[in-house]
C-alpha cells in the first residue's frame, strides 16, 4: 500500500537527556546526639540524601560544595544563580567549600537512578553521573522529528506516544513501498515528513525522509533509525531505492539507533542522499512538483555458526 505524506517543516533541535540526580540509600550511624560539621549540626538520624540534598534545585550536590558563614550549603549551579547570598539566611556566601560534605560524597557507593528499569550497577557517588548519561537502561528520547518532543520512555511507551500524540504512519512487515511528495521542491528549508514506523522481527523501526542544505545545494535524504541501543541495532540491515525513467539509486545499511537524534544522523550523511535534479528527474512530469517513489526491507542479520560472519536473513 503506498502513502501519501505531506510535508512538515521543522525546527531543528537536540534533545538531551536530562540527567536527575540519585537518592542515596545509606544513613549516618552515631551513638552521640549530634556533630557538627563546618558549622553544620547533623541529627544522626539525618539521611546522607537530605545532607546533600541542594536547598535550591533539590539536586544531589557535588563539588565544589559551598557554604555560607553558618554553614548552609548548595550546590554550584545554584551558587551562581543567588547573587552571592544564602538562600536560607541571606547572608553573604564567599567562596568558603564544604570540605567535610564533599568527604562524605567521596566515602558513598549509590545505586544507579534507573535501577528500577533494570540496571544492577551500584558506582561511586562521583562516577554515578557518567555512567548514567550512557546507561543501557536510560529512557530513550522521542524520535519524531516533526517538532521538538522532551517525552522519554522506554521503546513500549514511545511508541504508543509516536501513535497517540504524533498520529505517525504504523507499518506491520519489513518491506515498504513510499511516495513522498512536495509541490514547491526547491524550498527545502529543514522539510521533514511524517514519521513512518515498523514493527517486524519483535523490534520497531523509524524511517524518516527530510530534506535540507547540503553545501549550497539542496538534497533530499531517507534513513532508518532502530529503536533500541547500538548494539542491538547491528543485528539488522536495511536497503533503500529510488528511481524512474530508467535510473534508480540504492543504499544499503546499518540502522541507526535512536540513541543518535535524526539531526546527528542527518548531519553524518547516514543513509541515501538524491540530490534535488536528480529527485526531480526521478519525478518526472515537469519537474516542478516532487514525486519521489522510496521502496526497500528490513532483515535480520545471522550469525554463521562456521565462520562467526554475519549472514542475512532474508525472510520477514
Amino acid at each position: 500500500m503506498e502513502s501519501s505524506i505531506e510535508c512538515v517543516s521543522s525546527s531543528d533541535g537536540v534533545n538531551e537527556d536530562e540527567i536527575t540526580h540519585p537518592h542515596p540509600y545509606s544513613r549516618f550511624s552515631s551513638s552521640k546526639q549530634s556533630n557538627n560539621l563546618n558549622g553544620m549540626v547533623i541529627n544522626p538520624a539525618t539521611s546522607v540524601h537530605e545532607l546533600l540534598e541542594c536547598p535550591v534545585c533539590t539536586n544531589s550536590m557535588y563539588p565544589p560544595i559551598h557554604q555560607c558563614h553558618n554553614g548552609h550549603t548548595l550546590c554550584s549551579t545554584c551558587k551562581a544563580m543567588v547573587h552571592n547570598r544564602c538562600p536560607t539566611c541571606r547572608q553573604e556566601l564567599g567562596d568558603i567549600r564544604c570540605l567535610v560534605l564533599e568527604k562524605v560524597a567521596e566515602s558513598l557507593e549509590i545505586p544507579c537512578k534507573y535501577r528500577s528499569l533494570g540496571c544492577p550497577e551500584i558506582f561511586p557517588y562521583y562516577s554515578k553521573l557518567k555512567h548514567e548519561a550512557v546507561c543501557n537502561f536510560r529512557p530513550y528520547n522521542c524520535p519524531y522529528a516533526g517538532s521538538e518532543c522532551s517525552v522519554a520512555g522506554d521503546i513500549q511507551y514511545l511508541v504508543a506516544h509516536l501513535k497517540d500524540d504524533h498520529k505517525v504512519d504504523m507499518h506491520t512487515g519489513s518491506t515498504f513501498n513510499h511516495r513522498y511528495v512536495k509541490s514547491n521542491p526547491r524550498d527545502v528549508e529543514n522539510a521533514t515528513w511524517m514519521l513512518t514506523v515498523f514493527n517486524c522481527y519483535g523490534q520497531y523501526f523509524c524511517l524518516h525522509f527530510e530534506a535540507f542544505q547540503l553545501g549550497t545545494a539542496p538534497v533530499y535524504m531517507a534513513f532508518l533509525r532502530f529503536m533500541g541501543d547500538e548494539i542491538e541495532a547491528r543485528n539488522y540491515s536495511y536497503s533503500l531505492e529510488v528511481g524512474g525513467n530508467g535510473r534508480k539509486l540504492i543504499w544499503e545499511g546499518t540502522p541507526r539507533s535512536i540513541r543518535d537524534s535524526h539531526i546527528e544522523v542527518r548531519d553524518s550523511h547516514d543513509g541515501l542522499i538524491i540530490q534535488s535534479n536528480m529527485a526531480l528527474f526521478f519525478s518526472g512530469g515537469d519537474k516542478k512538483e516532487l514525486k519521489l517513489r522510496v521502496t526497500g526491507r528490513i532483515w535480520k542479520e545471522q550469525t554463521n555458526p562456521d565462520g562467526g560472519a554475519c549472514i542475512p536473513n532474508l525472510r520477514s
